[in-house]
């Protein structure tokens, strides 16, 4: 019998150290591989010797306890993840999450912004104090590039080039990736620098607040939302929006799906392939103009 608390600590290490990934992930997998083992505990079974229909009998339970099918299908990756690894480890010889069906899961498109909506939102910030032009380059950056908040805000001088205007990121599961910027984003850069309080060192954060202090993920959303409250934009407007409108409209022009895959940082090109499905007016177009009985 296999000592379970001891073998899950040692899977989460073999993801953070030899997989690299991101410590949220990882307390997803533990979050979600606890419950697998209070199951274990409550059924007095194992983890070694669970059989396909003690996996499913575990899902059946958490499906009753409320969970939402996506949360399952969390559950069921961090579950063959879990098997893989006791598989490649000679714990075990039959893998029981094999066999598991997936379930269905109701596809959830991003919310979006059109350009002219991009357009508004970025002109309607036009003050020439250091927290305005702040914003101003925070919002165009992050539409430029598709960064992720946590990255935008991360960001230190030593990340930016500004003079040949490309970022260098750290990722989710610290992997590291170049992304190009344009002239009007760099233009704004060298603005909010001009007005920015002196730096100390590359290791600065670029972008703080009135007191000197990296900005936080709440202080940026709460701008944002006023921001687009001033604009007149009734969506529900988060970070995370400019990043899809970013790929969206990149697509949408016609760019590689794989250069786009690079610039989001998405591990797999099926998360980027959400953004395909987008822009329905487009793909009837190009149905109609190319296609012989169009």
């Amino acid at each position: 019998m296999i000592d379970l608390k001891k073998i899950l600590d040692d899977f989460i290490s073999y993801i953070v150290i030899e997989k690299g990934l991101a410590k949220n992930t990882a307390l997803a997998y533990r979050a979600d591989l606890d419950k697998f083992s209070d199951f274990c505990t409550e059924k007095n079974i194992p983890a070694d010797q669970f059989k396909h229909h003690d996996i499913t009998d575990f899902l059946w339970e958490m499906k009753v306890k409320g969970l939402k099918p996506r949360s399952i299908y969390r559950i069921m990756e961090s579950l063959r993840q879990f098997y893989k690894f006791l598989n490649a480890e000679d714990i075990i010889e039959n893998n029981p999450t094999t066999y598991l069906a997936t379930p269905k899961i109701p596809e959830n498109l991003p919310g979006m912004l059109s350009f002219d909506e991009v357009t508004l939102l970025l002109n309607s910030v036009s003050g020439v104090d250091e927290m305005h032009v702040r914003n101003r380059a925070m919002l165009e950056l992050l539409y430029a590039t598709g960064l992720r908040v946590s990255e935008l805000i991360s960001l230190k001088f030593s990340n930016i080039n500004i003079n040949e205007r490309f970022l260098r990121v750290i990722g989710k599961g610290s992997k590291e990736r170049l992304i190009p910027f344009g002239k009007k984003s760099g233009d704004f850069l060298k603005i909010y620098l001009n007005k920015r309080k002196p730096k100390i060192s590359e290791e600065d954060a670029f972008f703080i607040t009135r007191l000197g202090k990296k900005i936080s993920r709440v202080e940026f959303w709460r701008q944002l939302k006023n921001i687009a409250k001033n604009a007149g934009i009734s969506k529900n407007i988060t970070p995370h929006t400019l990043r899809h409108s970013f790929a969206s409209h990149l697509l949408s022009g016609g760019a590689d799906i794989r250069f786009v895959q690079e610039m989001l940082g998405h591990s797999s090109i099926s998360t980027t392939q959400i953004y395909t499905h987008l822009d329905k007016d487009r793909i009837k177009q190009q149905h109609k103009k190319f296609h012989p009985r169009g």
